[in-house]
């Protein structure tokens, strides 16, 4: 999730994300400091700052900088709201790395939004849910008369990623499990112990448990 937050008047921007992504953009150009602060007429110290430690950033500001490194505000700010992530061309050196289980669990662990897979009349059907992982099992709500209410149990695909589309990099982890419902006393204590609510809304009082049978995930870098 994007953390660059609009404060103040002038429409200010701070965020850690957004020195990641200026300090990473510069490095690829093959640019220095003093270079980018020269193509947008800004203070070397100052260039300096935004790449090190949250700085509010005026409009005019963020328009400058973005020219200077041939990209765009959005990338920037990685806020691309109205289309799909991933927009644009590859990085110039990306890598291409394997996770560990560790790791892809360590990634998931926070919950958030993922897409489960399954079988709805022999063909693959997919849906996004809001998840939480509770002892090492995903778990998301739905309702009993929806699609995945009904025949969303069994073998079942998991997927969760994040992609960053200002640095042109992301991760991906795919969960390959057994989906099952939980039974009336297990519901009851998963109420209990995740907050977890669909975005959805609705009546979704069925909790589905996947248990994990094979977890795999993989990374792209740039630098």
């Amino acid at each position: 999730m994007n953390t660059t937050k609009r404060t103040g008047q002038g429409h200010g921007w701070t965020g850690s994300d957004l020195s990641r992504r200026v300090r990473g953009r510069r490095t690829a150009l093959g640019l220095s400091r003093d270079e980018v602060a020269e193509r947008a007429r800004m203070d070397p110290s100052y260039v300096d700052r935004i790449e090190t430690a949250p700085v509010a950033l005026t409009g005019g500001d963020l328009i400058r900088l973005a020219d200077a490194l041939d990209t765009t505000i959005s990338d920037l700010l990685g806020a691309h709201p109205e289309q799909p992530a991933g927009h644009g061309r590859a990085a110039r050196h990306p890598v291409l790395d394997t996770m560990r289980e560790d790791e892809c669990r360590r990634l998931i662990e926070p919950g958030g939004v993922g897409r489960i897979a399954f079988q709805l009349v022999g063909r693959p059907y997919v849906v996004p849910v809001n998840f939480a992982m509770h002892d090492g099992a995903v778990v998301f709500r739905t309702g009993a008369t929806t699609a995945l209410g009904r025949y969303g149990t069994g073998a079942v695909a998991f997927e969760v990623d994040r992609i960053d589309d200002g640095m042109h990099e992301g991760w991906s982890v795919l969960i390959d499990g057994v989906a099952r419902q939980a039974g009336p006393h297990e519901t009851a204590q998963l109420r209990k112990l995740l907050d977890l609510e669909p975005w959805g809304g609705g009546d979704r009082q069925v909790y589905v448990v996947v248990e994990p049978e094979q977890i795999t995930g993989r990374r792209i870098r740039t630098w």
